[in-house]
């Protein structure tokens, strides 16, 4: 667990689950090496490692983001089975120490995408 001077707490763990990310009605990530990052009062947020998400199913957009805690945010547009979203997922490329566990994991809006499935392995 990390706490910043805030006292705002991130804790960072494995998924015990496989995690799939659906778009279009295909699945364009799916892996067993999910992190959850579960930061205050937000939702937990599941973060795919780049390599089990499709390549050729997010592109870079020019937006950014900044978190005080994890660092700054570049963002991605999905495409999958005919659907496309922009800004649908999000990646912390140099995060802060406290989340350096993300780094080159990417991280999906659940309102962005068909679905977020998570079950076991």
């Amino acid at each position: 667990m990390t706490a910043a001077a805030s006292g705002h707490a991130i804790r960072i763990e494995a998924e015990p689950g496989r995690v799939r990310v659906i778009l279009g009605g295909v699945a364009i990530a799916e892996t067993t090496r999910a992190l959850i990052v579960r930061e205050g009062r937000l939702p937990p947020v599941h973060y795919v490692p780049r390599e089990d998400v499709v390549a050729d199913a997010i592109s870079r957009t020019d937006h950014h983001s900044h978190c005080p805690f994890k660092g700054d945010a570049s963002y991605f547009t999905l495409t999958g089975g005919g659907a496309t979203v922009e800004n649908g997922a999000w990646s912390y490329e140099q995060p802060f120490p406290a989340a350096e566990a993300i780094r080159g994991h990417l991280a999906f809006y659940p309102s962005k995408v068909k679905a977020i499935e998570v079950g076991s392995r």
